[in-house]
C-alpha cells in the first residue's frame, strides 16, 4: 500500500521514503492554492497583480545522483560528468511544472552546496557550464527558459561532498492551467518512455531519472566504494545495505547494449519539455491530465483525480537498469514500482479517441510511447483512488 503509514522495505531501511507520507501528512493540511489537486501548488499572481494570471514556484534537485557523479569524478578525474547532474536538477523542476501546463517563460535558479576540499573548482565550473548549455538546448526546442543565476555555498561542515538543487518560477494564464481534477474514470493513460534516445538528446538514456538513486547506487555498486568513500553514505544505515551490489562503475550493465553501470546510473534525466510544449501548443484541449512519475514511481498518479481506479496493464518494457537493480537486490517488484519509474516517467491522460493523435506527436520526437492503461471508477468503499499494476501474471495493488 502507498499510504501514510511508515514505509517498509529496503528503500525505507536506507532512511528514504518512497511515499513521503510524513511530508504529505503535514503539507496536505496547508492552503492548497488556486487549484487544489493540481500537480504543483498555484497561487495568485503576486508578482504583477494580474487577476488573469497565476504564479508557480518549484524547488527540487538531483538528489543522491550527485554522489554517483562524485564517485566517478574521484575515480577518473573527469569533471565533465557533472554537466549531467546540472540537467538532472533542472529537469526535476521543469518537468513537474509541465504537469500543470507551464512550458514557459520559466526562470531557473541553481544552488550548489559543496565541500570545497572534495568538490573543487573545475567540477563546479562543469556544473555551471552544464546548466547554461542545457538551458540553451531547451530554448532551441521551443521552451522559454532562462537562468536567474544561483548560489554556491562552501559548507563542508554540513555537506561531505556536493548537493545540486534548483528552483523554478513561472507566470501563466489561469485559463491554461491543467489540474488533476480532470483525471476521471474513462480515460486512456499514455506512458512516454524514459529510456532510449529522443531527437533532442545526444546520448542513449538508461531511463533511470533522478528518483530512487539511493537504492540504485547501493544495490548495484560494490563494497569497494563503501570502503574507499565513506563520505558518500549515512553511517546510520545498516552495513548490509551500504554498497552491497556486484558491480563497479566501469562494469558492463547486463543486457545494456554496451552501456556500463556507471553510464546507466548517470544517464541525465530526460526532460519531456519539448514534447509537452508541442502537445499543448497543438492539442491542449485533448490533454486531460499530466503526471510526472517522479517521487513515488508508478504510484505517483494516486494523488491526482478523484474516485479513480488507475489500471496499468500494458506497460512499456522494463529497461535493463531496473532489471539489474531488482536482480542484484531481490527487491520485491511491488517496491520497485513504488521507487522507480520502471520505463515511463511521464503520463498523458486523454479520451480514448485522442490517443492516436497524441501518440503521433510524441513519437515524432523519436521517443517510444504507448497506451499503458486506463482509468475506471474506484472500487474502494470510500471511493478513494487506487492503482493496479500488471507485472506479468502478477497483479500489484496500491492505494492512498
Amino acid at each position: 500500500m502507498a499510504d501514510s503509514k511508515p514505509d517498509t522495505g529496503r528503500y525505507a531501511a536506507r532512511g528514504v521514503s518512497a511515499t513521503k507520507g510524513e511530508v504529505h501528512a503535514a503539507v496536505d493540511k496547508l492552503d492548497q492554492g488556486l487549484f487544489p489537486g493540481a500537480f504543483c501548488k498555484i497561487v495568485p499572481d503576486v508578482l504583477t497583480g494580474d487577476p488573469a494570471k497565476c504564479n508557480l514556484i518549484h524547488a527540487d534537485g538531483s538528489g543522491t545522483k550527485s554522489l554517483i557523479a562524485y564517485l566517478h569524478f574521484r575515480e577518473t578525474g573527469e569533471a565533465g560528468i557533472f554537466r549531467g547532474i546540472a540537467q538532472d536538477s533542472i529537469v526535476m523542476n521543469i518537468d513537474d511544472l509541465l504537469c500543470v501546463g507551464a512550458t514557459g517563460p520559466i526562470l531557473i535558479n541553481s544552488t550548489v552546496n559543496r565541500n570545497a576540499r572534495a568538490f573543487p573548482g573545475n567540477a563546479l565550473a562543469e556544473l555551471i557550464n552544464g546548466t547554461e548549455e542545457f538551458l540553451a538546448t531547451l530554448r532551441e526546442y521551443g521552451v522559454n527558459i532562462v537562468s536567474g543565476g544561483g548560489e554556491t555555498a562552501d559548507v563542508g561542515d554540513v555537506t561531505d561532498t556536493v548537493t545540486v538543487d534548483s528552483c523554478a518560477v513561472a507566470v501563466m494564464d489561469r485559463d491554461k492551467v491543467i489540474t488533476g481534477e480532470n483525471i476521471v474514470p474513462g480515460l486512456s493513460i499514455i506512458g512516454i518512455s524514459s529510456a532510449g534516445q529522443a531527437s533532442y538528446e545526444s546520448f542513449v538514456n538508461s531511463g533511470i531519472g533522478s528518483n530512487g538513486l539511493t537504492s540504485a547506487r547501493h544495490e548495484l555498486l560494490s563494497p569497494y566504494y563503501r570502503e574507499k568513500y565513506p563520505e558518500t553514505y549515512d553511517k546510520a544505515t545498516p552495513a548490509d545495505l551500504v554498497y552491497c551490489g556486484p558491480y563497479k562503475l566501469e562494469d558492463l550493465l547486463p543486457d545494456g547494449d554496451g552501456m556500463t553501470v556507471g553510464q546507466a546510473l548517470l544517464s541525465p534525466t530526460r526532460t519531456y519539455a519539448p514534447i509537452v510544449a508541442k502537445l499543448l501548443g497543438d492539442h491542449r484541449e485533448s490533454v486531460r491530465g499530466l503526471v510526472h512519475c517522479s517521487g513515488g514511481g508508478q504510484g505517483k498518479c494516486l494523488r491526482f483525480g478523484r474516485n479513480v481506479h488507475f489500471i496499468k496493464n500494458q506497460l512499456l518494457p522494463i529497461p535493463p537498469v531496473f532489471k539489474a537493480i531488482q536482480h542484484a537486490s531481490q527487491t520485491p517488484w511491488k517496491e520497485m514500482y513504488q521507487v522507480f519509474n520502471m520505463g515511463h516517467r511521464l503520463e498523458v491522460y486523454c479520451s480514448p479517441q485522442d490517443t492516436d493523435t497524441l501518440l503521433e506527436v510524441i513519437r515524432s520526437f523519436g521517443v517510444e510511447a504507448a497506451v499503458v492503461g486506463r482509468t475506471e471508477k474506484s472500487e474502494q468503499p470510500d471511493a478513494r483512488n487506487h492503482l493496479t499494476i500488471f507485472h506479468g501474471e502478477e497483479m500489484l495493488t496500491y492505494s492512498l
